[in-house]
C-alpha cells in the first residue's frame, strides 16, 4: 500500500491510486477555490468533497498555501501547449487568446482571482503563482525569439518581458473592472506588445552602452 504522505506531489506514475486521489483533491479545491475564495480553503472540506481521508489530505499537503501551490503547478503542466503561427502578430494574438478564455472561464477565472488575492498575504500563494507564471512565460517566450530570428523584432529584444507584456492588460483589466477582458482587449494587448517589441521598447542595452553614455557626459 502506497503511503500518499510520503510522495511529492506529482511524482507518482500516471494512473496508480496515489495519483487519482491527487486528482480528485486537486479538482475539490479548485471548485472551492473558485467558490469560495482562499480564505475558505478548508483542507477537511476539500477531503469530503474529493472523498477521500482528512489524515490523507492533512498529510500530504499540510496547509492551504500547500495546496494551492500544487494546484497551479499541476495547471501549468495541463496548460494548452504554445502555438506557432509563423508570425509575431499572430502568436501574440493566440497567447492573448489563452490568457482571455482563461481569465472568462466559469472555474478558472474566479480561481485566478483567488489565488492573486492571497498572494498579496501568504507568501506561499505568492511563490505558487510566481512560479506558474514563469512556466507560462518561458512557455511562449520562444515565439518572440523565432521573430528575432525572421528579423521581425530588433537583436537583444527580451522575449520574456514582450509576453508579460501581453498578459498584463489583461489581468488589470480583470482586478480593476472586476470582469474578464473580452476578444477586443486581448487583441488590442497583442497588437500593443507587437508595436512595441517592434520599437525596440524590449531590447536590452548592449554591453557597452552604459560606458558611451557615461563619456558622452563627461
Amino acid at each position: 500500500m502506497v503511503d500518499e504522505g510520503a510522495v511529492e506531489p506529482g511524482t507518482l506514475r500516471p494512473g496508480g491510486r496515489t495519483a487519482r486521489v491527487r486528482a480528485a483533491v486537486l479538482r475539490a479545491a479548485g471548485d472551492l477555490l473558485a467558490e469560495a475564495g482562499f480564505d475558505r480553503l478548508d483542507l477537511a472540506e476539500v477531503a469530503r468533497r474529493a472523498e477521500v481521508g482528512k489524515t490523507t489530505v492533512y498529510r500530504r499537503w499540510g496547509t492551504p498555501s500547500g495546496l494551492v501551490a500544487d494546484l497551479l503547478g499541476d495547471m501549468a503542466e495541463q496548460s494548452a501547449p504554445r502555438t506557432e503561427t509563423g508570425s509575431l502578430d499572430g502568436d501574440l494574438l493566440a497567447n492573448a487568446g489563452l490568457v482571455r478564455r482563461t481569465l472568462a472561464d466559469p472555474r478558472q477565472g474566479p480561481l485566478f482571482r483567488a489565488v492573486i488575492a492571497a498572494a498579496g498575504t501568504d507568501p506561499r500563494a505568492a511563490e505558487a503563482l510566481h512560479r506558474f507564471y514563469a512556466v507560462r512565460v518561458r512557455e511562449w517566450a520562444p515565439c518572440v525569439r523565432q521573430a528575432v530570428d525572421r528579423g521581425e523584432l530588433p537583436e537583444g529584444t527580451d522575449a520574456e518581458e514582450v509576453i508579460r507584456f501581453v498578459s498584463a492588460p489583461l489581468y488589470y483589466r480583470l482586478l480593476t473592472a472586476g470582469a474578464p477582458p473580452d476578444a477586443a482587449a486581448a487583441e488590442r494587448a497583442a497588437r500593443a506588445a507587437a508595436a512595441a517589441a517592434r520599437a525596440g521598447v524590449f531590447t536590452s542595452p548592449g554591453p557597452g552602452t552604459a560606458a558611451v553614455a557615461g563619456a558622452a557626459e563627461d
